[in-house]
């Protein structure tokens, strides 16, 4: 004990009564005045109870080490500034590197841009308190994408400061290529499906020509035309959303053009001069709730007008507009106004569209009730129909989707 002023020990020790306990033996020297040692103090506690927890703990975290270790999903720790600070061999497996290679890099080398982002913006969410699980693309050491969902947890100090976060991974690669195999199958059968009905409707159509021929009298023959002309708008909706990706929206913008112009084709008013004018907002995506109501609207309006606006003037001109007046986000949806005019010799004074006797114009009013808009009616310098219409969210969902396909 020379130079020492106390000494502690730790040993076992048998009891009367057979037990063994821990036993913390603390030898403490005393001296006198001049610094001679004149005796030693000896102070055993008993420590069996603090060993027994201590032995606890141990197993505890031998246990929960192991399983960590052989966990199947990943276990990811990094620290404020975003460098790893542990990883399990399963997450080092699983992105092809090993443990010395993951401990002490930047997160930021696992992940694209586009996760850097969705990671930053989770973050943030946790240090608001909001705990949820999100799917992330991780890059793997040879450079392939394995597509992993993250649950992770903020930590903090006993200040409340955020020092980390700890994440297990699990690898849904198997899963999202399922997934995305399973969406291209459901886009080839929307398409074929699509295609079919387009073909039926053409099949109609022609149908629809052939028995009008059997006919003379003019009238019976234009009845035919106009069932044949509501059948085409239906089959051009069909036709263009068999032509897109595959799912239940088309671009109504280009679905105009091609209507239209099928339109004067059919009339062929070759022996006048009319003018088909198209100011359309680009990238309107519809769903066939709204497209086909619309479609059928415009099919009766430009149809009315090419049969009888231009019966006393030669020159002439139709405009259709489709343009948006305003968007609420709040609300989720946008309000659309689509406009036909012609500048013929106009409809008459006394017309009443929801009494017209004309089926056409009865059938826009009620496709307009469908669609749950308004229609207006200006009688100044010619004709001019607008409807008024929403979008509600799911298409405009749509449109914002198709903008990234095509940026």
């Amino acid at each position: 004990m020379k130079g020492e002023r106390i000494h502690i020990y730790e040993t076992s020790r048998l009891r009367k009564d057979g037990t063994i306990i821990n036993v913390s033996v603390t030898f403490s020297p005393v001296f006198d005045a001049s610094g001679k040692l004149t005796a030693v103090s000896v102070i055993a506690r008993d420590i069996t109870e603090r060993k027994r927890v201590e032995e606890k703990l141990r197993e505890s975290e031998e246990k929960y080490r192991n399983i960590v270790e052989t966990a199947n999903e990943g276990i990811l720790i990094i620290d404020d500034e975003y460098i790893i600070t542990y990883v399990n061999k399963k997450m080092a497996d699983m992105l092809g590197y090993t443990l010395e290679e993951g401990i002490g890099r930047s997160v930021w080398d696992f992940v694209d841009e586009e996760s850097k982002i969705i990671i930053k913006k989770n973050i943030d969410k946790k240090l608001q308190g909001t705990n949820e699980s999100y799917e992330l693309r991780l890059i793997c050491k040879d450079g392939s994408l394995l597509w992993s969902l993250i649950n992770a947890k903020s930590l903090f100090d006993n200040d409340g400061k955020f020092m980390g976060t700890v994440s297990m991974i699990t690898d849904i690669t198997k899963r999202k290529k399922a997934e995305e195999a399973l969406k291209r199958m459901d886009k080839v059968r929307i398409k074929e499906i699509h295609h079919r009905i387009k073909n039926n409707l053409q099949i109609i159509s022609s149908l629809l020509d052939l028995q009008a021929e059997k006919f003379e009298d003019e009238n019976v023959i234009e009845a035919f035309r106009e069932g044949q002309n509501r059948v085409i708008s239906m089959s051009l909706i069909h036709e263009e959303l068999y032509k897109g990706e595959g799912t239940d929206t088309l671009d109504f913008s280009a679905y105009l053009k091609k209507l239209a112009e099928n339109l004067f084709q059919t009339y062929n008013l070759s022996s006048k001069n009319i003018n088909l004018s198209m100011d359309l907002e680009k990238d309107t995506f519809l769903d066939m709730d709204t497209a086909v109501p619309l479609g059928i609207i415009v099919n009766e309006l430009v149809s009315n007008s090419l049969k009888h606006a231009f019966t006393e003037i030669q020159d002439g001109e139709i405009r259709i507009q489709l343009f948006r007046e305003r968007e609420n986000r709040e609300m989720h949806m946008s309000l659309f106004s689509l406009i036909i005019y012609d500048n013929g010799k106009g409809l008459p004074e006394d017309l009443d569209l929801e009494s017209a006797g004309s089926l056409g114009l009865q059938l826009v009013g009620i496709l307009v009730d469908q669609l749950d808009g308004e229609l207006e009616l200006k009688r100044t310098q010619g004709t001019e129909f607008t409807i008024k219409f929403k979008v509600e969210k799911d298409n405009l969902a749509q449109v914002g989707l198709k903008l990234q396909e095509n940026g």
